[in-house]
């Protein structure tokens, strides 16, 4: 059975831009890796999927750590969250993992989208 970021996965996939090229990474070991690697004509990314219910993120601090290493590296790399009850869709830096972590929605600077178009929109605007 899906689960919740499998879902978001899924909706996600159906609307990625051309060119692009995506893959779910599977990672049971911890380490803190992002879900997805993407590429898009030729600009690499990482995104980072959660749901959340309320304010509150459950991010491990692997995944903290690993998305503000890469990102301080230069990589991109985002937190992709789906509110389960509004749908809204939140994209975070990689930077904004601990705010994240720590005050959830409402305490990182993020933005928020309706729809995935205008999302993927944004990320490319952002090279």
């Amino acid at each position: 059975m899906a689960g919740p970021e499998a879902n978001l996965w899924a909706a996600a996939r159906k609307s990625l831009p051309p060119k692009t090229f995506a893959t779910r990474i599977e990672n049971k070991h911890g380490g803190g890796v992002a879900d997805v690697h993407v590429i898009w004509d030729g600009k690499p990314f990482w995104l980072e999927l959660k749901i959340c219910k309320h304010n509150a993120v459950n991010i491990r601090p692997e995944q903290v750590a690993w998305n503000m290493a890469y990102w301080a590296r230069g990589g991109r790399t985002y937190y992709l969250v789906r509110h389960s009850g509004t749908k809204v869709l939140h994209l975070f830096e990689g930077s904004q993992g601990p705010a994240l972590a720590l005050s959830g929605l409402s305490g990182a600077e993020g933005h928020e989208f309706r729809t995935f178009p205008a999302l993927w929109e944004h990320i490319g605007a952002s090279f």
